[in-house]
């Protein structure tokens, strides 16, 4: 059944985790490895979207996997969640959370330019104003606003950042056609994914984490940013009646971040930070115009 309202606060409990999220991960990130934070949300979010699916009445979807689908899962999940956590949590490291937070943001941007060679989609004329605009805004908050002078603060966060972005484009590249239960495709992504990230985490890293708060972090990211965020941005497209009206509720998450950002990691958000997320969004928004 459709129902806007539904929709709306289901998109607004969305955005208000995806807000918390570059927090989380710094915070984090204070505590643990980034592999060590991916093998131990990973693990959490293979338990909560299992018990989503259990309490649904959805978890033998799993069973009714094909092999190919199988095959299909293992590949995807080594986009998404190994390879593109591992780059991102790898930036974070790096960056302040203020400046990781919006690069991740051009996703979108990159998603239009892959489409070119890999779908044979046409870059239209608003779709190069859109790059043109948002990644101005990139260069903005990796120079600290010195745009001339291109210093950059951290040029290799900003490079696995923006990697990063490639990595998630490329993961729902492949999966546009994935026909199987959204919930369970992203479980058995993420169960394929668990055997990497442990020898990852084995041969790169300790397996033990240091503290409970590196855990408790970890728990955090995995049950929000990678499962309950996912379960509800999908129940808000499924009842809404107007889509478009709840894809925009997205851009209130990196503002209400900063403000997180702020107060609860401490950093002091710089202008050139703002600046450049309103040349992101500003780019996304360009984007978006006419669809």
């Amino acid at each position: 059944m459709k129902d806007q309202k539904k929709a709306t606060r289901y998109g607004l409990a969305t955005v208000a985790m995806w807000a918390t999220v570059a927090t989380a991960f710094k915070l984090s990130l204070a505590h643990l490895a980034p592999l060590q934070l991916l093998f131990y949300a990973s693990l959490a979010s293979c338990l909560v979207l299992g018990l989503v699916l259990f309490f649904q009445g959805r978890l033998g979807g799993l069973r009714q996997l094909t092999r190919a689908q199988w095959r299909r899962s293992f590949l995807l999940g080594a986009l998404n969640p190994f390879l593109y956590y591992t780059i991102l949590f790898a930036a974070y490291d790096l960056l302040p959370a203020q400046e990781a937070q919006p690069l991740n943001y051009t996703w979108a941007i990159t998603l239009s330019l892959l489409a070119v060679p890999l779908l044979g989609q046409k870059l239209r004329k608003k779709d190069l104003l859109a790059l043109v605009v948002s990644y101005a805004g990139v260069v903005v908050i990796a120079t600290h606003g010195d745009v001339f002078g291109l210093r950059f603060a951290s040029l290799s966060g900003v490079v696995l950042a923006l990697v990063s972005t490639v990595v998630w484009a490329l993961y729902w590249i492949l999966g546009a056609r994935d026909d199987r239960d959204p919930v369970v495709g992203l479980l058995a992504n993420f169960l394929c994914s668990l055997p990497l990230t442990l020898l990852a985490v084995l041969c790169f890293s300790d397996p033990w984490p240091g503290s409970w708060e590196g855990l408790a972090g970890a728990a955090y990211v995995g049950v929000f940013e990678m499962g309950l965020a996912f379960v509800t941005w999908l129940s808000a497209l499924r009842h809404a009646e107007n889509a478009a009206r709840v894809a925009n509720l997205i851009f209130l998450s990196p503002f209400l971040s900063l403000i997180l950002i702020h107060f609860l990691v401490g950093e002091a958000i710089l202008p050139s930070t703002v600046a450049g997320l309103g040349l992101i969004l500003a780019g996304l928004g360009v984007q978006r115009v006419g669809r």
